[in-house]
């Protein structure tokens, strides 16, 4: 059980906790135990591959090296586009172990979209794979491609963490672009810290299995991986051959015995396809389901404790401060709602003079900025 009773409990015990000095790949990475399970992946052939945090430590200070090899320093900027694989996240790690920024973006991308970030992020390399290297020959800068080779070796590199201020910056995702072309954020490594969904919604343990159905592309994805894992759970990641299947994705979780799960509200209308979901695809290891991005219909609520017996927590937030506004374990959801702010947040609906303002009127959603070390104003 959750260790709040209310919402007015959690919010008196919340207080924040950001050391002067620190680094995402530390926190959550190279604290773990090596021979605790890390990850179970399993790609679309059906290949399933558990991987040790000792095996994963190792493959991300390979990383870091062929990185700085490559001339990486602290600062750069290192563009990904691979697949869901543990040597992806090993990337990821080593790029924050040499202070570098990290700009992923999903293989499903199309080439204007990956080529806008590109031209204005202006990375140091690129790494991707031999599927995905012809789309880069014209790009004009240094692509590594994983499958030559670039992580291999017997012996693990020289340990190397970059010693970074909490503020120093990590992490560069792009908008959705939605009114007009997307738009660049930076995010400093302690933004993770402030990612308290993991906390307060997923109440994440030590041990369990959890999986986040988002794209490692996004705030919404990248995130779901980075939080648990530093929370102590095993993810459990899938590698799509292309598009979403609530088939193939329902099939996993059940094979694998998730408890944790993040969705998103286009996959859960996409699961509501299958009618006798529930015993197709039993979870009794599942205790836990959140979801993001969108507004989650009351429909898909129902539908998803129908089957699983589970209510759906939905929360609220934006690339640039994500989340704000969620539910919880310990608040009686009201379907269709958004929730209640994020401990830790000043959230208010205002005016256009910036004034509070009165129950069932409309307004804007206003966040104080510096409320939350994860703001980045």
């Amino acid at each position: 059980m959750t260790p709040f009773e209310s919402y007015e409990q959690a919010i008196a015990a919340h207080e924040w906790q950001v050391p002067e000095r620190y680094n995402l790949a530390q926190d959550v990475c190279d604290k773990h135990p090596r021979d605790t399970l890390a990850m179970v992946h399993e790609d679309f052939r059906g290949a399933v591959r558990e991987v040790r945090w000792g095996e994963l430590q190792d493959l991300a200070d390979r990383a870091a090296a062929t990185l700085r090899s490559a001339g990486v320093e602290r600062g750069d900027r290192v563009a990904v586009v691979l697949p869901a694989l543990p040597e992806t996240a090993a990337v990821f790690f080593g790029t924050w172990k040499l202070g570098a920024l990290l700009l992923s973006m999903s293989v499903l991308y199309g080439d204007d979209g990956i080529r806008h970030r590109l031209s204005d992020a202006e990375p140091k390399v690129l790494v991707t794979d031999r599927a995905n290297a012809a789309r880069f020959e014209s790009w004009g800068g240094e692509v590594l491609v994983l499958d030559d080779g670039l992580l291999d070796g017997e012996q693990p590199a020289d340990p190397v963490t970059a010693d970074t201020s909490a503020d120093d910056p990590a992490q560069l995702y792009y908008t959705s672009g939605t009114t007009g072309l997307a738009k660049g954020i930076v995010h400093a490594h302690r933004y993770l810290l402030a990612h308290e969904e993991f906390v307060y919604c997923h109440d994440v343990r030590e041990g369990e299995r959890f999986h986040g159905m988002g794209e490692w592309a996004w705030a919404a994805g990248i995130a779901p991986l980075l939080g648990p894992w530093r929370l102590g759970a095993v993810q459990l990641v899938y590698q799509r051959d292309g598009g979403f299947s609530a088939e193939k994705q329902l099939d996993f979780l059940s094979r694998h015995g998730a408890a944790n799960v993040f969705t998103t509200p286009t996959a859960m209308r996409s699961m509501m396809s299958i009618a006798d979901a529930g015993k197709r695809y039993p979870m009794p290891e599942l205790r836990m389901v959140c979801s993001a991005g969108e507004p989650l219909n009351p429909e898909a609520i129902r539908w998803f404790r129908e089957q699983y017996g589970l209510t759906v927590l939905d929360y609220y937030g934006l690339t640039e401060s994500y989340p704000l506004v969620a539910n919880y374990p310990f608040l009686e959801v009201r379907e269709g709602s958004m929730g209640k702010p994020m401990p830790g947040w000043d959230v208010q609906i205002l005016d256009e003079d910036e004034q509070p303002v009165a129950q069932g009127e409309r307004g804007e959603i206003c966040l104080r900025a510096r409320s939350n070390p994860h703001y980045p104003l």
